[in-house]
């Protein structure tokens, strides 16, 4: 895992990359996904429509890492509900399934804000522990 201090945006839409955008797991009753907030509220205004893509993803599949924008962008749980505070648990697995498809994408960069750290009140110095086994492909981005 690399760490940067830059901006998440910036790194959309370049090649052989992808955006990791931290979410939650709630869905509402129309079927959207909450992204009300930090970088799933950037997202949400950016490309209308992807908090539908995502509550019907996380319907079918679980709070758990999906494709989004034609897999340029995928979400990264760290809540199951948006009023919670960010579960470190809930992080580790994302950050498994994240260095897994980063295992298998090696020449892929994968960029990803500082996973609970904003609108999920957790530590850096806290997080940054339980994922440091994230590969070199890995770059953590915070502003």
């Amino acid at each position: 895992m690399k760490e940067l201090q830059d901006e998440l945006w910036k790194w959309y839409g370049k090649p052989l990359t992808i955006v990791l955008v931290t979410t939650n797991g709630m869905v509402t009753a129309g079927g959207r996904c909450v992204m009300g907030r930090g970088c799933a509220a950037e997202a949400k205004a950016r490309f209308p429509g992807i908090d539908l893509d995502l509550g019907r993803k996380i319907t079918a599949g679980g709070n758990v890492m999906h494709p989004l924008e034609a897999g340029l962008i995928w979400s990264f749980p760290v809540k199951h509900h948006w009023r919670e505070e960010a579960d470190m648990k809930l992080i580790v697995r994302s950050a498994h399934q994240l260095a897994q498809m980063a295992g298998q994408r090696p020449a892929w960069m994968f960029v990803l804000p500082r996973p609970g750290c904003g609108n999920g009140r957790l530590d850096w110095s806290d997080v940054k522990p339980w994922i440091a086994f994230l590969p070199d492909n890995v770059t953590v981005v915070s502003k």
